[in-house]
């Protein structure tokens, strides 16, 4: 059985409460070889926060990716993402996507983070940020020619949406990001709904045993991507449930994760690392 940490004792943790408690598999990357921290992207006549990272002593712009955080924010784990990537030579970016509807850092448990705050955040709000989120890197040592983008959980089907909505982007990450499910004046369209508007490449990556993310819908998806002759593809991992990337949980399969890892940088360097 893993052990588990509570927050509080976990010294310079900075996880989201809602996701309490930690499991010991949690990784940390060094922050030796790269430059990292916070910053603020002017977006919609706002200052949106945003966590960065980009390798040390990097000459020329860089390819850049758009990390899409999870229900919980811009906490530990997304930044800890960003390192990663930036070791693998990117400018990574992490906005924080609800900065204008609240803090998820105020909500204690998954539930009430859900329905105080991620339910009132609109699509379309959303992908203009992102959009400024690109803008603000392409100005800030990254190649706008290079773009590309990855999330996870609530990250993933904004991954989705986001390749249907910027025909510059050059390639896609959709980690166990919802397909399809009930419509809103916030969410009017699913994944499942713009297949046939893909702009990029998207490799999607899903757990077989996620309880929230069917396979019945997982299918659907692939049956949409295909009547739309889309450049897509979804990946399974069968033993892994959902958030299985999620290092800092019980739900961490590492298998799966250092595979989908080794897949997203392939599929990045196939698509969209070249100039």
């Amino acid at each position: 059985m893993k052990e588990e940490k509570s927050i509080d004792k976990l010294p310079g943790g900075n996880y989201a409460p809602a996701a309490s408690p930690l499991a010991s598999t949690l990784l940390h990357t060094p922050d030796d070889a790269i430059l990292a921290g916070e910053t603020s992207i002017p977006t919609q006549g706002e200052q949106m926060p945003a966590w960065h990272a980009r390798p040390k002593g990097a000459e020329g712009s860089l390819p850049i990716v758009i990390v899409v955080q999870e229900i919980f924010g811009v906490h530990e784990h997304i930044r800890d993402v960003c390192r990663r990537l930036a070791l693998e030579g990117y400018l990574a970016i992490a906005p924080e996507l609800y900065f204008r509807q609240g803090d998820p850092n105020d909500f204690a448990d998954i539930q009430t983070l859900l329905s105080g705050l991620v339910s009132k955040v609109p699509d379309a709000q959303v992908l203009a940020d992102l959009d400024h989120v690109a803008n603000w890197a392409a100005r800030n040592g990254g190649d706008a020619h290079r773009l590309m983008i990855t999330g996870f959980c609530w990250g993933g089907r904004i991954t989705w949406l986001y390749a249907a909505h910027n025909p510059q982007l050059k390639a896609a990450v959709a980690w166990y990001g919802k397909l399809l499910g009930e419509k809103s004046l916030n969410s009017q369209h699913h994944p499942v709904d713009i297949a046939i508007n893909l702009n990029a490449p998207v490799l999607g990556l899903y757990g077989g045993l996620d309880t929230g993310i069917s396979q019945e819908s997982v299918e659907t998806m692939r049956h949409a991507l295909r009547a739309a002759n889309a450049n897509a593809e979804i990946i399974v991992y069968p033993e892994a449930g959902h958030a299985f990337n999620a290092d800092y949980r019980p739900s961490y399969h590492a298998d799966s994760a250092k595979d989908g890892w080794q897949r997203m940088l392939k599929w990045f360097e196939r698509y969209g690392t070249k100039k």
